[in-house]
């Protein structure tokens, strides 16, 4: 599935735990979905998931949720050829709007007519968005899922999962690791992280690019790393994918559903620690929206939460914000 620009992930280096030769029982996986990489760690006596497995798992994913795919259930269901979602659109969906009832519509998948008009979806850019009647079709309360039904009040309405598919993905395959009786792993899809409880006993650590225009090297020119166990990350930045428009206006691929822009805030980049990879993608998008202070008190609504926010300060100077049950997680280096 290739992914919009509504919401990029700062890609996660994979912080090696020790110097020397990987242990014997240590299996990689790196492959090449939806439109970035992925990478998987699983310690097992034997190689008993191979790239074949996993490329296979995401190419059925792809069929599920991919925009960029025509044929794709979303695709379809965009389209009105039918009404019934499978499991992986039902868990995005049910997340999502429970989000947008949270965020009171801050956070929404129902702006793919938004995302293609700024040129961050599957269609072409347009140089002046209309964007009052593109709001029109905007709008998580247009939308409605029971069971497996999802029905809309409007039919042109469209729903873009970019935002938290990718998170999810990753829950899928860390599911599918678990199954074949793997029980220390790290997946990572395009930077958003799920792992198991321990490495050999040890956290998981990880790496998070510094978020400036130019680091576009992952694990090149890292902010911090993290120990991470049992636990979900997903980074969120504006600094890597933006455009200049004709007036010389930043464009950034984060966009207010309540307004219908581009999102102008002093946000660099979020990174966020939750219970799954899904939870962690939604919520680092939602507070690159939401801004600082917006960002504090989701926080503080949900202290399953972790969060290591970089933002620009009034004086153009480079600000950490940082939860504190992010703190424990930060790694002396």
């Amino acid at each position: 599935m290739m992914r919009t620009l509504l919401k990029i992930a700062v890609s996660a280096a994979i912080v090696s735990g020790c110097a020397g030769e990987p242990e014997a029982t240590r299996h990689e996986i790196n492959g090449l979905a939806q439109g970035t990489t992925y990478h998987i760690v699983y310690n097992h006596p034997e190689p008993i998931v191979s790239v074949y497995h996993t490329d296979s798992i995401l190419g059925v994913f792809d069929k599920s949720c991919s925009l960029w795919d025509s044929t794709s259930l979303i695709s379809r269901i965009n389209r009105n050829e039918t009404d019934t979602v499978d499991r992986n659109i039902k868990e995005c969906l049910e997340l999502a709007l429970r989000l947008s009832r949270e965020s009171d519509g801050l956070y929404d998948v129902t702006v793919a007519p938004l995302t293609e008009a700024y040129g961050f979806g599957s269609g072409t850019r347009a140089t002046e968005p209309d964007i009052d009647s593109l709001m029109q079709l905007v709008g998580y309360e247009k939308i409605n899922l029971a069971g497996r039904i999802i029905t809309k009040s409007d039919p042109r309405v469209r729903i873009d999962l970019n935002s938290i598919a990718q998170g999810y993905s990753a829950d899928v395959l860390a599911r599918y690791l678990e199954k074949r009786g793997i029980e220390d792993y790290l997946v990572e899809v395009g930077g958003e992280i799920i792992c198991s409880a321990s490495n050999d006993g040890k956290p998981w650590r990880v790496g998070i690019d510094r978020p400036v225009e130019g680091n576009y090297s992952p694990g090149a020119d890292l902010q911090v790393i993290l120990t991470l166990s049992s636990e979900g990350l997903a980074t969120s930045g504006n600094y890597r994918k933006f455009y200049t428009d004709e007036k010389g206006r930043p464009v950034h691929h984060s966009i207010d559903p309540r307004t219908g822009k581009s999102t102008v805030n002093e946000m660099l980049s979020a990174t966020v620690v939750a219970p799954s990879a899904i939870e962690a993608d939604a919520y680092a998008t939602l507070m690159m929206i939401s801004g600082l202070e917006g960002s504090r008190r989701i926080l503080d609504r949900n202290r399953k939460l972790a969060a290591y926010i970089v933002y620009a300060a009034e004086d153009g100077t480079m600000k950490v914000f940082v939860s504190d049950n992010m703190k424990k997680r930060i790694e002396d280096r």
